[in-house]
């Protein structure tokens, strides 16, 4: 298809009519992660196949979102309201609901690229058919495995009277995508675009806006238009904390961030945002938790603890509601300018946003911009604001309004003064203050960005990943934009030596994927002032026991040694790039839980890897939650480090009882398991008056059989573990 070929305007059935017409019996799809998956499309076309044993269905994907389940009638009573309430008119997907049934059709395959984590830790269908990448090569590798059609949800916009649409959500694979497509039906081959319209999606701007002809099909019929999926905030708890303030003192000001979803990303966001307009009380914690004094020279070095008076650019591949949360308090605010010449001027110091009238000679002296302006040139100044807009050029001379006619050769020095006096804007415009590829968030999340003025909208720029996670294709002008960049991924486990381990066990389980992390971290050794900083909680609990999530060597590997950099837990930061095997093992002790330090340095002895007679210094020895814990204490009486720094979905009695259950899901599957029997006999008959609330949430206030009376007891022992009652 030409890109001057007009798409077809069909519903959803006769969308899977056109599919399998043209591409059965054998039908590959690939609806992009998270998101922007089209579900009632996709839904539509796995019916079809399921109920047509002479059809079979591959489906590439990655991220399939479903809602909170349960496993007992406890979890129901709690979960199913708010579920219900929060997802109430988003649809379900049906591959994933038979899936979790064992009900997958035998002509029907999903491969993911990514999983949510954990959820297919059991799953022998997805464990088999998971298909590791880098996020980068997503498009590349389906190809290879033969998927010709493309699918995603789309934002669209009437504007002016010129329909215009946006992938918004997931710009991520939808720009390469339709590249490559293009390209494969100009070699002759059969490959399907289809775009779906959604009217609840922001409209996002950048690089996700496409015109019309880019698709093969559109649906915008209506029929899917639905609520939008939304993830809503998770807790955060003491240790989560405690690494969002060792991290957030990596931060420079006028420097660039990356963070991901959940609670870790939270924390990164909200230390910057006490760091940034509660200064007193962030300079009080980190002397009081010692960061202040332990790492001074590091946060000397590449980091910070002052306000942020340039602010920070986001350059990440998930837009997450941290970098919303950080715009609206003032944090991200340094915008970036796709022109060389501009950036160069700005990371220099020697502009501002206020034009002055040396900009165009200082971009000549510094060889940014040639003397003779072509019309391509003036085009893009005057976008960037340096020239006013309101000029017009013609046969080699810039023209006002009034008439007057300046060369465009700037090599004469007269020329370029009156250039320089008479055609200059006032301060730059177009510029971004965040680049991201996809996003996804809690409902106030898009209700934000649905709500923004189209200008401030803007500034948020959604692109490709292989703009966003990569620095090649325009390398000089993206390593300027992302400089001082601080990339912050998660990990699950590193090793003494400086392993990552993200995304699977060493016996083969997937439990996410490798994701963009890989790319961030070689970006990080790319560019000259960036750096990766890992966030690893130091334990896990794993069947009621504490385990260390620093070890000694582990069979499974996700960012290699040799790409080690920064490393942060709740107890510390270790900055290991570039040191020998022995310094790195003292840095990773002490930053390790206090109760396996001694085991694991045991281990780095009997390999020869450390010096037989090392001990971990004293200082690092009281790496426990019960400092992290009373340290935290005296803050959150005074309204600092709540669970949940930015709002919640949940109200202050769910609050309570998610609390409360998880405590008693804990204690269940702890060895003291056998104390909850007693326990909850134990319980009074008629329940506190403090309790009342929480039982009326559960329809367990009037019990009104054996069933619901253990239950309603149940509810009241999680609640005194909790320390409720």
């Amino acid at each position: 298809m030409e890109s001057t070929k007009k798409p077809l305007y069909l519903s959803i059935e006769e969308c899977v009519d056109y599919i399998v017409d043209e591409f059965g019996p054998e039908i590959t799809i690939g609806p992009p992660l998270g998101l922007g998956k089209p579900v009632p499309l996709v839904n539509a076309l796995y019916q079809r196949v399921k109920n047509d044993p002479g059809l079979c269905l591959t489906i590439f994907t990655a991220l399939s979102l479903e809602k909170p389940s349960w496993t007992n009638e406890l979890e129901r009573r709690f979960l199913e309201p708010f579920v219900n309430r929060v997802y109430e008119g988003v649809p379900d997907l049906d591959y994933l609901t038979d899936l979790r049934k064992n009900e997958l059709p035998a002509n029907i395959k999903i491969h993911e690229l990514y999983c949510k984590a954990g959820a297919y830790n059991n799953n022998p269908e997805m464990q088999q058919n998971y298909m590791s990448t880098n996020y980068t090569h997503v498009v590349r590798d389906c190809a290879i495995n033969g998927n010709r059609i493309y699918a995603n949800m789309l934002a669209r916009n009437d504007g002016n009277g010129h329909r215009c649409y946006s992938a918004a959500c997931n710009a991520d694979t939808t720009i390469e995508a339709l590249s490559e497509f293009r390209k494969l039906r100009q070699h002759g081959e059969k490959a399907l675009c289809i775009g779906v319209v959604n009217a609840y999606l922001p409209f996002m701007y950048g690089d996700a806006e496409i015109v019309p002809e880019e698709y093969d099909i559109i649906i915008d019929t209506g029929e899917c238009d639905h609520p939008l999926f939304n993830t809503p905030r998770m807790p955060v708890n003491d240790p989560d904390y405690m690494i969002g303030l060792h991290a957030s003192s990596l931060i420079r000001d006028g420097g660039t961030l990356q963070i991901g979803i959940g609670a870790l990303g939270d924390s990164i966001a909200s230390a910057l945002d006490m760091r940034h307009n509660r200064n007193d009380v962030y300079q009080k914690v980190l002397r009081d938790a010692g960061i202040e004094e332990r790492y001074a020279s590091l946060i000397k070095e590449i980091g910070g603890t002052g306000t942020f008076e340039q602010g920070i650019y986001g350059s990440t591949e998930m837009l997450v509601d941290g970098f919303l949360q950080l715009y609206k308090s003032g944090v991200i605010k340094r915008r970036v300018y796709h022109h060389i010449g501009i950036q160069a001027l700005l990371n220099k110091g020697l502009i501002t946003e206020q034009i002055p009238p040396e900009t165009l000679s200082m971009m000549i002296d510094r060889e940014v911009l040639h003397p003779y302006l072509t019309r391509r040139d003036f085009q893009s100044l005057q976008h960037f604001g340096v020239l006013r807009e309101d000029l017009s050029y013609e046969s080699g001379e810039i023209i006002t309004p009034e008439g007057r006619r300046f060369s465009a050769n700037l090599d004469d020095p007269e020329n370029l003064a009156e250039v320089s006096r008479n055609c200059l804007g006032t301060c730059l415009k177009n510029g971004a203050v965040l680049t991201g590829s996809f996003f996804i968030g809690p409902r106030d999340f898009y209700n934000t960005l649905c709500d923004m003025p189209e200008a401030e909208r803007r500034q948020f720029e959604m692109v490709g990943v292989e703009v966003a996670n990569q620095l090649y294709g325009n390398e000089y002008l993206r390593a300027l934009q992302r400089k001082d960049a601080r990339f912050c991924n998660t990990g699950m486990k590193a090793t003494l030596l400086g392993h990552i381990v993200s995304d699977g066990l060493e016996d083969g389980t997937v439990v996410s994927g490798v994701g963009g992390q890989y790319n961030f971290v070689a970006m990080s050794h790319a560019i000259p002032d960036a750096r990766a900083v890992m966030l690893i909680k130091s334990t896990r609990q794993e069947s009621g026991k504490v385990l260390s999530n620093i070890v000694y060597n582990y069979g499974h590997v996700t960012i290699p040694r040799h790409l080690r950099d920064i490393v942060v837990t709740e107890y510390g930061i270790a900055d290991i790039r570039g040191k020998c095997d022995s310094d790195i093992i003292k840095e990773m002790l002490k930053i390790t839980d206090s109760r396996f330090q001694e085991e694991l340095l045991a281990e780095a002895k009997k390999h020869n890897k450390i010096e037989a007679d090392y001990e971990i210094p004293e200082a690092y020895r009281n790496n426990t939650p019960e400092r992290i814990s009373a340290l935290l204490q005296p803050y959150k009486a005074e309204g600092e480090f709540g669970p949940f720094p930015f709002g919640s979905e949940f109200d202050l009695v769910e609050m309570i009882l998610a609390h409360s259950l998880k405590v008693l899901k804990q204690k269940y599957n702890s060895d003291s398991a056998d104390e909850l029997g007693p326990m909850i006999e134990q319980m009074p008959d008629t329940p506190p008056g403090n309790a009342v609330p929480m039982l009326e949430r559960m329809g367990l206030e009037n019990p009104g059989n054996s069933d619901e009376k253990f239950m309603q007891k149940t509810v009241l022992a999680g609640m005194k573990l909790a320390g409720m009652l």
